[in-house]
């Protein structure tokens, strides 16, 4: 490219409470619409607002994760303007003394490995949220004040993002961490987590660098639609200075939309400043001191944050970055499962941990969460417990079972067919372990296929193929109950005693 992207997003996040921000009305998704209002959310004359302390103190536990500089100190403001979803015509918000500034938040690589690095915050600041406004084909609109007055936080980020790609990772890695907090469920398709970026680009041209003006995108309801949205306004925007020349000097920051079927952004208005918004201290509301015992209280409720359970997993777990990274980025919660898996199978057997946590991983990433998907589960609700699935595992990891039997037997224990003892003792489970018995198998398995034989000698086939489907004849022959790395090692040793070396 020619240019260099400059991204900085705003980010706003409906928290997890169960009354609005200055009220008691209740915050629930996807109710009819205006059934969940009250007269302070109405804007009905004479109503008082008081603050939401829970509101207030996820807030607290959000800034704090996010590195954040507390203020001893913090005010309301009004916010004031005219929007048909605001039936007030001002904001609850905060301005000049916000009750966080600073801060950064860590983003990892991305699995290519570039990318990642830190994302400097300006602030998180909190207010309420406004309404929502459904509009028609026939040129009406209607509005909906459920959501109106809901504890919004938001979180500002310096313009440290150079490129599409590295916006999406730091919208995904702020997602995953306040699902670990506990303060949003951030579910984009339902509007608690939605984000508006700030996009211009820098060219360098005669060893001087001319930056566009500044364009803020509206209306990005998915992390594909924030990628996507970039890279069209950062290739728009090389566009428009080629063919204008105008820099960030010449025109003030524009607000576009962008409409994710047709893939492009479409102009909006000329974006308000703080003197357009008439800010003033909010008059019914008393400032909020945060003192050193409460900040310390918050400061316990953290627990272990994505980046930190990652790296923890990387170096006393043994696994990969990889593992570590699926296992972290499913949700805490299924973490927490792997974990629990993980220990109760080390408690069996700690002879070698790197191994058991490896196999516990595996299952949990491959086995667990694919019937989970299928079954449209979360993992609270998987209906093998940790123990459970560990026990199973030993009995894999001993050769009392082999892999496609634990599979099964997985199964069968997810459709409630019994208890682990019952469903093994049933159907009969167990592996071939007998090296004489296995060793005939073969041999009846290469008197049956001379022609696999030929293929090896003559190196018409990959022998890794060859052999491959020759432990495959095997384990058929044998119900699928042969111990498979008995097979293999007794197969090599087999096809290494013909001549020629076909081992």
């Amino acid at each position: 490219m020619d240019y260099t992207l400059i991204i900085g997003l705003e980010i706003h996040v409906q928290l997890q409470t169960e009354s609005k921000m200055f009220s008691a009305s209740g915050t629930d998704f996807g109710l009819p619409p205006n059934t969940q209002t009250d007269p302070v959310s109405l804007g009905l004359p004479g109503t008082l607002p008081v603050m939401n302390r829970r509101a207030f103190e996820l807030a607290l536990k959000t800034a704090v994760a996010l590195n954040a500089e507390i203020a001893p100190f913090t005010k309301w403001d009004r916010k004031n303007y005219y929007y048909p979803d605001l039936p007030k015509n001002y904001q609850i918000s905060q301005y000049d003394l916000p009750f966080s500034r600073g801060g950064w938040l860590e983003v990892p690589p991305r699995k290519d490995g570039t990318g990642g690095g830190r994302c400097r915050l300006v602030r998180v600041h909190l207010e309420e949220d406004t309404g929502k406004l459904i509009h028609g084909n026939g040129g009406w609109s209607e509005v909906d004040l459920n959501r109106a007055g809901i504890p919004l936080l938001e979180i500002v980020t310096e313009p440290d993002l150079r490129s599409a790609q590295d916006a999406r990772a730091c919208l995904e890695e702020l997602r995953l961490t306040l699902r670990y907090l506990g303060v949003s469920d951030c579910e984009m398709q339902e509007g608690s987590l939605r984000c508006d970026a700030n996009v211009n680009i820098h060219i360098e041209r005669e060893g001087k660098t001319i930056a566009t003006p500044i364009v803020e995108i509206k209306n990005l309801n998915s992390f594909r639609s924030v990628e996507r949205a970039i890279e069209y306004e950062g290739q728009r925007q090389y566009r428009a200075w080629l063919a204008d020349g105008l820099t960030i000097k010449d025109a003030p920051k524009q607000t576009r939309g962008w409409d994710d079927e047709e893939g492009v952004t479409k102009p909006q208005r000329e974006k308000e400043t703080a003197a357009d918004y008439r800010y003033f201290p909010e008059p019914d509301l008393v400032p909020v001191v945060v003192d050193a015992a409460w900040l310390e209280r918050v400061r316990g409720s953290i627990g272990e944050l994505p980046r930190a359970r990652r790296e923890r997993f990387e170096r006393e777990h043994q696994l990969s970055a990889y593992d570590a990274g699926v296992l972290v980025e499913q949700g805490k919660e299924v973490a927490d499962y792997y974990e629990a898996v993980g220990e109760a199978l080390l408690a069996r057997d700690g002879s070698a941990p790197g191994e058991v946590r490896k196999l516990a991983a595996n299952w949990v990433t491959q086995d667990v969460l694919r019937i989970a998907k299928e079954r449209k589960l979360e993992i609270g609700q998987f209906p093998v417990a940790a123990e459970v699935l560990a026990e199973l595992l030993h009995r894999v990891r001993t050769r009392q079972v082999n892999t496609n039997q634990g599979r099964e037997i997985l199964s069968k224990l997810v459709e409630g067919e019994g208890t682990l003892e019952a469903i093994i003792a049933a159907g009969g489970y167990g592996m071939v372990t007998d090296r004489g018995a296995l060793a005939k198998t073969i041999e009846e398995i290469l008197a049956a296929n001379p022609k696999a034989l030929e293929d090896l000698k003559n190196g018409k086939k990959k022998p890794e193929a060859v052999k491959g489907w020759l432990r495959g004849q095997v384990m058929k022959a044998t119900g699928g109950k042969a111990d498979a790395v008995l097979v293999g090692e007794l197969l090599e040793a087999r096809l290494a005693s013909e001549p020629g070396g076909s081992g």
